[in-house]
């Protein structure tokens, strides 16, 4: 049995299951997502901005939303690029030269940027 489930950021998703305490970071609060379970009925609810509507879910479910896994799938295919770019630079010298001549335009560009800002 859960006995409580805390959410941290705006990634991370809570559907259906069973809790006792209210699924927030404010316990008590009502807005639109919370969830919490209802002991009187013995059962779980999320609030709609209205009314507490029943979840008729047998098991909880926790994941990431939409963004968060776009964002990590991102990241690992950035990731891929790199260790790509890494084996390719050891192995042909003109590739590490291209590689360091991109870090330091992209380094060019901050700079630059920073003092526009300012």
């Amino acid at each position: 049995m859960i006995k409580a489930i805390h959410t941290i950021g705006k990634y991370i998703q809570v559907i259906g299951g069973n809790a006792s305490t209210y699924v927030t970071a404010q316990a008590g609060s009502q807005e639109v997502g919370n969830l919490c379970f209802n002991t009187g009925q013995q059962r779980l609810e999320v609030y709609d901005g209205m009314t507490w509507l029943e979840l008729n879910t047998p098991h909880a479910s926790v994941g990431l939303n939409g963004a968060a896994k776009e964002a990590i799938d991102w990241v690992q295919q950035q990731m891929a690029e790199e260790k790509r770019l890494e084996v390719l630079a050891k192995e042909h010298p003109p590739v590490e030269d291209a590689i360091e001549a991109v870090r330091q335009t992209q380094e060019r560009v901050r700079i630059v940027a920073a003092l526009v800002q300012e």
